[in-house]
């Protein structure tokens, strides 16, 4: 099939082309909008202070040594540890419901965690006691005179999510694809012979007359 002739395809069934997408992206939207919670998330900056900074003898090493240390507490902060006790911390059963994320630059002792979840208040309360317990745990098993917090998390004025305008978007695109594939398969799967410029193709024999249609 040319590109000319599948764009005759789809001049040819061109509402449902035009109708599919649209209510591909109308029920996304309705589900996103309707359906989906909004997700808050909240942040808080960790610095990694190692004993080695702490009494202001700081080499080249000690400093490689510290990014690395930083790259540890990151790993640390997912533990499940670190979850039970901060959830025990907060009276609460577990984090369940709740997705923590960790950023680490290669290049700096700074540790960046953020909290996810339906709760505005409830992400900042959870990502501030997520600081204070991987503090103690990582004074406790790593070689860290401390865990800094650098701010304070901060209840978010407004949901990070989910992305219900890419969603909507998504579905749209999909839609099309759908719909000009159900076009092509709709003239695979018809093997009739529409015009004389087919017989002759498929025959490859002129025609040498025609029936007209008789109507009435």
């Amino acid at each position: 099939m040319t590109l000319l002739e599948l764009i005759k395809l789809i001049r040819k069934h061109l509402a449902l082309v035009v109708a599919l997408p649209i209510v591909c992206a109308v029920a996304t939207a309705a589900f996103a909008w309707l359906a989906l919670p909004n997700q808050y998330s909240s942040s808080v900056s960790m610095y990694v202070l190692t004993k080695a900074s702490a009494e202001g003898s700081l080499a080249s090493t000690d400093l490689s040594a510290s990014q690395q240390l930083a790259n540890d507490v990151a790993t640390l902060i997912t533990d499940e540890r670190v979850a039970e006790d901060t959830a025990s911390a907060l009276q609460m059963d577990s984090l369940k419901g709740y997705k923590i994320s960790v950023a680490s630059e290669s290049t700096t002792r700074i540790v960046t965690l953020t909290v996810t979840g339906e709760s505005a208040q409830s992400v900042a309360i959870i990502a501030n006691q997520l600081a204070a317990t991987t503090d103690s745990v990582a004074q406790e098993v790593m070689d860290v005179q401390a865990i800094n917090a650098i701010n304070e998390a901060k209840e978010p004025a407004a949901p990070s999510g989910p992305p219900r305008a890419m969603y909507t978007a998504v579905a749209f695109l999909a839609g099309i694809f759908l719909a000009v594939a159900i076009v092509v398969v709709i003239d695979m799967v018809n093997t009739r012979v529409r015009s004389a410029e087919e017989a002759e193709e498929l025959l490859g024999l002129p025609v040498i007359g025609r029936i007209p249609t008789i109507k009435g």
